[in-house]
């Protein structure tokens, strides 16, 4: 017969640490695990910096809702595109639903979320859902950091407003948007972004803007 195991230490060696409580699983039917990785993608949209999403070859469900959180969606020819949660059962719920139909109209979303078909490149492109496609991956890659750059270059206060007003003119009426943009352009009086703009125009130079 075997001995049993003894679960004390020797004498001299270091004390054993307390066995690692295990972390609790959300009850079946929890909605937290969804709400944490809504919040996730929405941080992406609601990031104070612009986002420029570069897609190459198969972007799938969730892929789809992290692009559609982007600011800025560009892809090479190869990509394609699906929402395939409908075949699987379960309904669409990190923000696609909500989002695609303002990027690319009720209809193409409801198209795209009701069948999971797979569409191209081309196809994203002449719905909206991506603004740019390129030839290749180098190519893209390359277009994105020129985006990038391009949008550096620019002031840092302007580019956040311009984007904040974006977001915020989606929920409000025109109106109401107006009143949102002028209330922030007044604050951008006070910016020395503008001052610069405005000499590096008359110099007919490239404006320096300060950084954040």
């Amino acid at each position: 017969t075997s001995a049993p195991a003894s679960s004390s230490a020797p004498p001299g060696a270091p004390p054993r640490p307390p066995p690692a409580t295990p972390r609790p699983r959300p009850p079946r039917g929890s909605a937290a695990p969804s709400l944490e990785m809504q919040a996730a993608l929405t941080a992406i949209e609601r990031c104070r910096k612009p986002v420029v999403a570069a897609v190459h070859g198969a972007c799938v469900g969730g892929g789809v809702e992290v692009v559609a959180a982007c600011d800025i969606r560009c892809c090479s020819k190869d990509a394609t595109f699906v929402l395939r949660e409908v075949d699987m059962a379960i309904v669409a719920d990190l923000g696609a639903l909500q989002r695609l139909p303002r990027i690319v109209g009720y209809g193409n979303a409801a198209d795209l979320a009701l069948t999971g078909r797979k569409i191209t490149a081309m196809e994203a492109k002449e719905m909206g859902l991506v603004t740019r496609v390129f030839n290749s991956k180098q190519e893209l890659d390359a277009g994105v950091a020129k985006i990038a750059k391009e949008i550096s270059e620019k002031s840092a206060w302007a580019v956040m407003g311009t984007k904040a007003v974006l977001l915020r003119s989606r929920d409000i009426t025109v109106e109401q948007g107006l009143e949102h943009v002028a209330t922030w352009n007044a604050a951008m009086l006070r910016s020395n972004d503008l001052e610069e703009a405005i000499q590096a125009f008359l110099e007919k130079r490239k404006p320096v803007f300060s950084k954040l």
